[in-house]
C-alpha cells in the first residue's frame, strides 16, 4: 500500500466520516510503467496547512512517467501514487487552513498522489474553481495552464503586439501557450510536426502554423514576420529544434525553456550576445515556492480569461482509474494532443 504520512492534526470542524482506505494507482518500485497497479491505500491525513480532496478528476502528465522511473527532481518514498494535479471537493482541512471549506469545488497542484480517490494538497496551491468549470476541465487545468502563464508572463515578459512562437503547439502545455499568447494580445505562430496537430492549434487561436517536419522552422518564421523574427519562443521540446528556434528570434528575443522531451540542448552564448537575446528556464515546481504572490496573480488572470471564454481546455481522452497507465503511455508515446484525464467520479 502507499506510503503512510506522519500523524497530523485536523481541526475539530473537519471531523468528517472519512473512509480509512481508498483505491489508488500505486508505484511499488522505481522503473517502467509496468511497476504501477491499482490497489488499496490508506486515506492520507492533511497537515495543518493542507486540505484533503475527494478526487473527481486528475490529468496525467509526462512527468508522471519520469517520477515512476525515479528520475524526477524529487523522488517520493516508495510506495507512492503519481499525479501532479487534481480536482475535486474539499473533504477535510488542516487546523491552520482559512478560506477553504469542506464541500468547496477545487483544483490543486500536488507534489504527487493525484491518481487516487483522495489526495492532500497545500492550501496555498488549492484554488476554488468557477461554477461553470467541470471537474474534468479543472483536473486538466493547473499544471499546463499555470506553467505556460508563468513562462510567458513572468519569464518571457510577452507583451501585446509581439510575436510568440510556440513549439510542440498541440501538446498538453503547448496548446495552453497558444491560448494564453492570444489572451495576452500576441500574434501566435504555432509549430508542430503533423497537419492534424497544427489544425488543433489553429482551432485554439494560432494565427499561423509551421510544420517543422516538412518546413524549415527559421525560414518560415522569418517569412511570416517580414524577416523581423519572433519576440518570444515557448519551447517545451528542446533537442534538435532548439538551434532553429534560437535563430528564429529577432533582436532582443527571448526563448523560454519549459521542457526537454526532445533532449537537452547546448546554448551557444555568443548567439545570445550578438542579437541581445535571452535564454530562460521556467519550472512551475520551483516558481511556486519562490514567488507565491506571482503564482496567485497568474491563477487569478487565468480564471478570469476562462470566464471570458478565452481558455478552452482540450481533453482528448477520459479514462477510469484502472486505465491510468494507458493514459500515461498515450503521452510518452506521443499518441495524444491536449490533455488525458483520469475520472474517478465522472460528473
Amino acid at each position: 500500500m502507499a506510503t503512510a504520512r506522519r500523524p497530523r492534526a485536523i481541526g475539530k470542524d473537519e471531523a468528517l466520516a472519512l473512509p480509512q482506505t481508498m483505491r489508488a494507482l500505486i508505484c511499488h518500485r522505481y522503473g517502467g510503467l509496468d511497476e504501477l497497479s491499482v490497489g488499496e491505500a490508506p486515506v492520507p491525513t492533511p497537515a495543518a496547512d493542507e486540505v484533503l480532496i475527494r478526487v473527481k478528476a486528475t490529468a496525467v502528465n509526462y512527468a508522471d512517467a519520469i517520477m515512476v522511473a525515479g528520475s524526477y527532481q524529487t523522488k517520493p518514498a516508495l510506495p507512492f501514487s503519481p499525479g501532479l494535479e487534481t480536482a475535486g471537493v474539499v473533504a477535510a482541512r488542516g487546523r491552520d487552513v482559512r478560506g477553504l471549506q469542506p464541500g468547496d469545488r477545487v483544483m490543486a497542484i500536488l507534489a504527487y498522489g493525484g491518481l487516487a480517490e483522495y489526495a492532500v494538497a497545500p492550501a496555498a496551491e488549492t484554488y476554488v474553481i468557477p461554477d461553470a468549470m467541470g471537474f474534468a476541465e479543472a483536473g486538466a487545468f493547473p499544471v499546463a495552464y499555470i506553467s505556460s502563464h508563468v513562462a510567458l508572463r513572468w519569464q518571457g515578459r510577452l507583451e501585446a503586439g509581439e510575436t510568440l512562437l510556440v513549439l510542440g503547439a498541440a501538446g498538453g502545455v503547448g496548446l495552453t501557450a497558444v491560448e494564453i499568447g492570444k489572451a495576452m494580445g500576441a500574434r501566435v505562430i504555432a509549430a508542430a510536426s503533423t497537419p492534424e496537430t497544427l489544425a488543433v492549434a489553429a482551432a485554439h487561436g494560432a494565427d499561423a502554423t509551421i510544420n517543422y517536419a516538412t518546413e524549415k522552422l527559421t525560414e518560415r518564421v522569418m517569412a511570416l514576420t517580414g524577416d523581423k523574427g519572433a519576440d518570444v519562443c515557448f519551447d517545451p521540446v528542446g533537442g534538435k529544434l532548439f538551434d532553429s528556434a534560437l535563430s528564429s528570434l529577432g533582436w532582443g528575443g527571448r526563448i523560454v525553456l519549459v521542457g526537454f522531451v526532445g533532449g537537452i540542448p547546448q546554448i551557444p552564448a555568443n548567439r545570445l550576445l550578438v542579437k541581445h537575446r535571452a535564454a530562460l528556464g521556467s519550472s512551475l515546481r520551483y516558481f511556486r515556492w519562490h514567488a507565491p504572490d506571482k503564482l496567485e496573480r497568474s491563477v487569478a488572470e487565468l480564471l478570469r480569461w476562462y470566464g471570458e471564454g478565452k481558455l478552452k481546455p482540450c481533453i482528448t481522452h477520459r479514462l477510469p482509474l484502472e486505465r491510468s497507465v494507458e493514459g500515461i503511455r498515450l503521452l510518452t508515446e506521443r499518441q495524444a494532443h491536449g490533455k488525458v484525464v483520469v475520472e474517478l467520479e465522472p460528473a
